[in-house]
């Protein structure tokens, strides 16, 4: 893993004392190229940046140093906080995402990632459960880093959190009204954007969110038994 700084200039004045970092945030750049996303991240007009950037060879370049707010979360909200960029740590991944050619990540890039997860584990203790993807806590307007992201990868090198494999799941959960048990469920995990007895447009953005992170061979938006018992297992064992 080699480390290189590239300096942005989008990062807030006012810096933070080590304990007021909770979160690591995982995103990826949905640009073009690596150096296009530098462009982005180092232009004062686009008020965009991270802490960290990882490219598609594992080459780990920050450009904000972890004391200092930097500008990736936007409007957010996880548990109890709102806004995270004042609580977390920003990475991105190169990767042209979605709206261009959603692609793999590769294994030296997710290997850096775990490295620098590490070290940031150990030097702000944050917890597994406050590993998140840019669409966990930005749900109705972000997919990154998206279903071909390998959290279960990540939570085998006690990074972020993931469920047992379910062997039987027809049965496994009795509940008359899905919808409510699910959305109470993924409530407790720290999902926000939605009312926990009412329905409304925003449900299936949130659905499938939960199951981009979660399930993503099937990120449709319904809640089936799987998806159901999933949230289940995390909502009662984080």
């Amino acid at each position: 893993m080699v480390y290189q700084t590239i300096k942005s200039p989008n990062f807030s004045k006012k810096g933070r004392k080590k304990h007021k970092i909770k979160f690591v945030i995982i995103h990826y750049t949905g640009m073009q190229s690596k150096r296009a996303s530098i462009e982005r991240l180092t232009d004062p007009s686009r008020k965009v940046s991270c802490h960290y950037l990882i490219d598609r060879a594992g080459d780990v370049i920050q450009m904000i140093k972890d004391n200092q707010i930097a500008w990736h979360a936007g409007k957010s909200k996880w548990k109890k906080n709102e806004n995270l960029n004042e609580s977390s740590i920003g990475i991105e991944l190169v990767n042209k995402g979605h709206r261009l050619q959603y692609q793999s990540f590769t294994k030296i890039q997710i290997n850096g990632l775990i490295k620098l997860c590490k070290i940031l584990k150990k030097n702000y203790k944050i917890k597994n459960n406050c590993f998140l993807g840019h669409s966990d806590i930005a749900p109705l307007r972000k997919l990154d880093p998206g279903e071909k992201f390998p959290w279960l990868t990540l939570k085998k090198k006690s990074i972020g959190i993931w469920y047992p494999e379910f062997k039987n799941i027809k049965n496994s959960v009795e509940i008359q009204n899905y919808r409510n048990y699910f959305f109470n469920n993924i409530f407790k995990i720290g999902y926000r954007y939605f009312h926990k007895k009412k329905s409304s447009k925003n449900d299936k953005l949130i659905i499938k969110a939960f199951q981009r992170r979660f399930l993503p061979s099937k990120v449709d938006g319904k809640i089936d038994q799987k998806t159901l018992k999933i949230s289940h297992y995390l909502a009662n064992s984080n």
